[in-house]
């Protein structure tokens, strides 16, 4: 009899033990897909057609050859290549004045805090103590009659409660969420890059118009200056009215090209504040003039196969991917058993000089199991959900790639073509400005008619505002491709926190 009990015990000691290492078994492991990132696309080149090593030249300002330097690294600081004082300055001050970086970073802290209070939640057990004072009736039944009494029961306890993760749905949570402050990280990242990208095309643009400013300015003093000849000559007789007033007419025009152009550098230069972090109305503003500017000659250019490491939006939506398989492992494990362990001891006594005394300690252990049977088909279908979920983040995921090699692409081209741009409105220039030299005179010697002179003198200024365009043209897409190539980030340490920097 004593055998058969012992041998009894033993087989349960064994089940017991086949069931234990069962459960560890299924909670080293969690079901639903393992993320593993997208590959690279397999190309070697971000055009169709071969790009030229170098651009060709032009005369003048903004005019030198840039060399396409391909598998050179992109420096950190990238808008120090232009060589402005001014420009290096106003960046490294918006960077720490800027709300749009400085919401990016406070948005990075919440996922990051909401991690910690996750893992916190699912990995480790709950555990809660329990202080009460209960004040009840108790029915009291003897055989003769029954009678109620009141009672003030008092109790104490510590009470934990363990959700074991046998199936990984905690796990692919923490993961998910894990992706989510990726997210956020590579959201800071885009926000540095389009701040540094905005500022220094907003700079490019404030430079430009006073070029154009300055070339219509200069344009309208010499038809004033023209003006002033007829005006003389109409009144010696020389010339009829009608010259005078087509000479007036002309001097108009490009006279009301000067509004529209300070309009649009006063809104560039209010442009340029924002970015900045600073009202409009707030001195300290650095101007800028395309002169004080210089081209980069070298330009970097990363190779296809790491655009996708380097572009923060790829990352992102990288990430974004990720969170949305690890909900696929969530609805998954969700389908099956979930195993609560729980227990408490305390105390319990009627009144509350007993509480801790002999003879009132009370505990309790406990252990459950929720198995879906029946819910109408909704757990398989957050399931299917979350698997959609996943396939439109991959689907968005190849639109981000595809949109970050055309921006390459589009940039790479535009530069090429800017310089060939450049060196023909350079001669357009050139050659407007010979030709308005020699109508003008060949007008005083009466050799030609005004009418010929005015055509020179259309044909200069429009080549004038061409070339200064065509100049913050070349400057403006260099930029565009240190952009589009992802800006340099991953050479350059963490972020100061900005909410730190103004808090102190």
């Amino acid at each position: 009899m004593n055998a058969d009990i012992s041998g009894s015990s033993v087989l349960l000691a064994k089940r017991a033990s086949a069931a234990l290492a069962a459960v560890l078994a299924l909670a080293s492991c969690a079901v639903g897909p393992d993320f593993k990132p997208p590959a690279a696309p397999a190309v070697d080149a971000y055009t169709p057609a071969p790009m030229p090593q170098q651009t060709v030249s032009a005369p003048g300002a903004a005019g030198a050859a840039q060399s396409f330097a391909v598998g050179q690294d992109i420096p950190a600081q990238w808008w120090r290549i232009f060589h402005s004082e001014a420009l290096d300055g106003l960046i490294r001050a918006s960077l720490v004045q800027s709300p749009n970086l400085a919401a990016a970073q406070a948005a990075l802290r919440v996922a990051q805090e909401t991690l910690k209070a996750q893992t916190g939640a699912l990995l480790y057990p709950n555990v809660g103590a329990e202080l009460g004072v209960t004040r009840e009736t108790a029915n009291l039944f003897s055989p003769v009659a029954p009678s109620s009494s009141l009672l003030t029961l008092y109790n104490a306890s510590v009470n934990v409660s363990y959700k074991l993760d046998v199936f990984g749905a905690s796990r692919r949570e923490l993961e998910g969420l894990s992706a989510g402050v990726d997210y956020q990280r590579f959201q800071v990242e885009a926000a540095y890059l389009a701040l540094t990208s905005n500022l220094v095309t907003t700079a490019i643009k404030e430079a430009s118009l006073r070029a154009q400013l300055q070339a219509t300015r200069e344009v309208l003093a010499a038809q004033e200056r023209q003006l002033a000849i007829i005006e003389k000559q109409f009144a010696a007789g020389a010339v009829a009215r009608s010259t005078v007033l087509v000479q007036r007419t002309q001097v108009a025009q490009t006279r009301a090209t000067v509004p529209p152009l300070e309009k649009f550098l006063a809104q560039t230069r209010h442009q340029l504040s924002v970015y900045a972090g600073k009202l409009p109305s707030e001195s300290g503003m650095p101007e800028f003039q395309l002169d004080s500017l210089q081209l980069p000659t070298d330009l970097p250019v990363s190779l296809p196969s790491s655009l996708v490491r380097q572009r923060p939006d790829i990352q992102a939506s990288e990430a974004l991917l990720h969170a949305a398989s690890a909900q696929i492992g969530v609805a998954t494990a969700n389908l099956y058993p979930q195993i609560t362990l729980s227990g408490g001891i305390g105390s319990a006594a009627l009144q509350a000089g007993n509480l801790f005394g002999s003879g009132s300690g009370i505990w309790s252990v406990a252990a459950g199991l929720l198995q879906p049977i029946f819910n109408g088909g909704s757990l398989t279908a957050k399931r299917r959900a979350a698997i959609a979920a996943y396939d439109q983040a991959a689907a968005q995921y190849r639109e981000t790639v595809l949109t970050a090699f055309q921006n390459v692409a589009d940039s790479l081209r535009a530069l090429d073509l800017d310089a060939s741009t450049l060196k023909a409105q350079a001669d357009a220039e050139s050659l407007a400005r010979e030709s308005l030299e020699l109508a003008t005179r060949q007008y005083r010697l009466g050799a030609l008619s005004y009418l010929v002179l005015l055509d020179a003198q259309r044909a200069y200024h429009l080549a004038r505002v061409g070339l200064v365009q065509a100049q913050s043209v070349r400057y403006a897409d260099t930029a565009a491709l240190f952009q589009a190539l992802g800006g340099g980030w991953w050479n350059r340490g963490p972020l100061t926190d900005i909410s730190e920097t103004i808090h102190d």
